[in-house]
C-alpha cells in the first residue's frame, strides 16, 4: 500500500465514500480509512435509508431535492455495475402528516422555492388514501407510561402533503458498498480494519495520520466523515474548540412490527413522517412495518460512549415507539417479543450538519448528520470536494463561504448553513426531520 496521498477519508460509511468518489474523478489520489471491515458497515448500514425532501430550511429541502436524480438513477451515477448487486431505490412516496410540531406553511414555501412536486392532500384524501389509519390527532406525542397517552382525541388532522419523488433505500451498506466500488474503478484506496489514533500536523497544516499499529500515512487534506466517532477525531485535530457547533453520539433505536390483517405495506405502503405521534414509518423486508422516533420532546436522548453502548432493544423505548404507531393504525398487532435494531446518530447541536473546512489547513469536515443525511450523500460527496479542491487553490471559505450550484436543479446553496462557526439555527426541528 502506497504510505502517501492527496486526501486521507476518516470513515467508508456512504458520505465518506460519495466524498473519495467524487475527489477521484477531481484527480485526487485518495484513501478511505475505517475501523470495521467493509463500506457502509456501521451506521450507515443500519440507516432506515429514508429519502424524503421536507426539511426545516431552504438549503435543507434543496439537497435533499438535488439527491432524488441520484437515487432514481443510480447506475447512472455509479458508471459501473458491481458484482455484488446495484441496491434498489423503492419510489414508494412520502406521506407528511401536518401537525402541531412543524411548521407546514414554511415548508410549502420551500418546496414552492425549490421546485419539489408535492400533493396537498386534505383530510378525506388522506383516510382514502390510508385507510388503515385513525387520523385524530395524538399531540402531543407521549410515552404509554403517561396516563394521558390513552385519553380519546376530539381532533381530527388537517391532513398531509404528498411527494411521489421520495421513498426509501432498503439495503443501505449495499448503496455504500456501490459507491465504495464507483471510487475504486477511478483510482481510490480502502483500508479496513484500522483505526486512526492521530492526525499529524505542523505550522497548523496537516502532514497525515497514524494508525492504531503506529504505522503513519502522509496526506495534506485529512476529511472527518467518521460518523458518531466525529467528535473522537475533532478532538485528534485539535479543532473542539475552534467548532462553535460541537457533536456527539446519540444511541437510536428502530423496530420492526407485522403489518394489519389485509393491509400489506410492500404493495400499498409509503414512506410516512407522523410527527403528531412522534414517529416515522416505512415497508420493510419480509411485508413488515418500519418504525423510529421522530425525536419528540418526550423521548429521553441517550449520548454514548461510540465503542461502548447498549445495542440491545429496550423495552421501554420499544413500547412507546410500538404503542404511539398503534394509536395511528389501531389494528397493528402488538407482537410479544421486540424486534429492531440499535445503533448511533452523530447529532450535532442543532441537529443540521457541519460541512466545512477547519481551522487546521488541510482539516476538512463532513459530520453532525444526525440521522437524516444519508439520502444527500452523493451531492454532499460532490459539495465537500469542490469545497476541498477551491480551499486548497487559495478561497478564503470562512471569509465568503462557498455557494454550491446543484448541477441537477441549477440552485445555489449557501454552504454558510452547515459552517463550523454558525450560531445555532433557531429554525431547525432539533430532529431527525432536519
Amino acid at each position: 500500500m502506497e504510505k502517501k496521498y492527496d486526501a486521507i477519508i476518516i470513515g467508508a460509511g456512504i458520505i465518506g465514500c460519495c466524498t473519495a468518489f467524487e475527489l477521484s474523478k477531481m484527480g485526487y489520489k485518495t484513501l478511505n480509512i475505517d475501523k470495521e471491515a467493509t463500506a457502509g458497515v456501521g451506521s450507515t448500514g443500519n440507516s432506515c435509508g429514508n429519502v424524503r425532501f421536507y426539511y426545516s430550511t431552504r438549503d435543507g429541502v434543496a439537497l435533499a431535492y438535488e439527491s432524488a436524480w441520484y437515487w432514481h438513477n443510480w447506475r447512472e451515477y455509479l458508471e459501473v455495475d458491481d458484482e455484488r448487486g446495484i441496491a434498489e431505490f423503492h419510489n414508494t412516496g412520502s406521506v407528511f402528516i401536518k401537525s402541531k410540531a412543524l411548521n407546514w406553511p414554511k415548508i410549502k414555501k420551500h418546496f414552492d422555492e425549490v421546485g419539489v412536486k408535492y400533493e396537498d392532500w386534505d383530510l378525506a384524501t388522506l383516510k382514502s388514501k390510508l385507510p388503515y389509519a385513525d387520523f385524530h390527532s395524538f399531540y402531543p406525542p407521549k410515552r404509554p407510561d403517561d396516563p394521558a397517552f390513552y385519553e380519546e382525541p376530539t381532533e381530527f388532522l388537517e391532513g398531509a402533503c404528498f411527494t411521489p419523488e421520495s421513498g426509501y433505500v432498503g439495503d443501505p451498506a449495499l448503496s455504500t458498498q456501490n459507491v465504495e466500488a464507483a471510487a475504486k474503478a477511478k483510482g481510490a484506496d480502502f483500508l479496513y480494519n484500522k483505526r486512526v489514533i492521530g492526525i499529524r500536523q505542523q505550522d497548523n497544516k496537516v502532514l497525515g495520520i497514524t494508525l492504531e499499529d503506529n504505522t503513519q500515512i502522509d496526506a495534506a487534506i485529512v476529511v472527518n466523515v467518521s460518523g458518531p466517532h466525529s467528535f473522537q477525531v475533532t478532538e485528534m485535530a485539535g479543532q473542539l474548540d475552534n467548532n462553535l457547533i460541537k457533536t456527539k453520539a446519540l444511541r437510536h433505536e428502530v423496530h420492526v412490527v407485522a403489518p394489519p390483517k389485509g393491509f400489506s405495506p410492500l404493495d400499498e405502503g409509503y414512506h410516512t413522517n407522523d410527527t403528531d405521534i412522534g414517529a416515522y414509518f416505512r415497508p420493510e423486508a419480509g411485508n413488515m412495518i418500519l418504525t423510529g422516533s421522530a425525536d419528540p420532546a418526550c423521548d429521553p436522548k441517550e449520548f454514548v460512549d461510540p465503542d461502548n453502548f447498549d445495542r440491545q432493544v429496550t423495552p421501554a423505548q420499544w413500547k412507546s415507539q410500538v404503542y404511539r404507531l398503534a394509536r395511528r393504525i389501531p389494528e397493528l398487532p402488538i407482537p410479544n417479543n421486540p424486534a429492531g435494531i440499535v445503533d448511533l446518530y452523530d447529532v450535532s447541536d442543532d441537529w443540521l450538519p457541519i460541512y466545512d473546512k477547519s481551522d487546521l489547513d488541510g482539516y476538512y469536515q463532513a459530520i453532525g448528520t444526525s440521522g437524516n443525511q444519508y439520502k444527500n450523500a452523493p451531492v454532499v460527496g460532490a459539495m465537500m470536494a469542490e469545497l476541498i479542491k477551491k480551499v486548497e487553490n487559495g478561497y478564503d471559505h470562512d471569509a465568503q463561504p462557498m455557494e454550491y450550484t446543484l448541477p441537477h436543479l441549477g440552485l445555489t446553496v449557501a454552504t454558510a448553513t452547515f459552517h463550523r462557526k454558525r450560531e445555532i439555527n433557531p429554525n431547525s426541528s432539533f430532529s431527525v426531520v432536519g
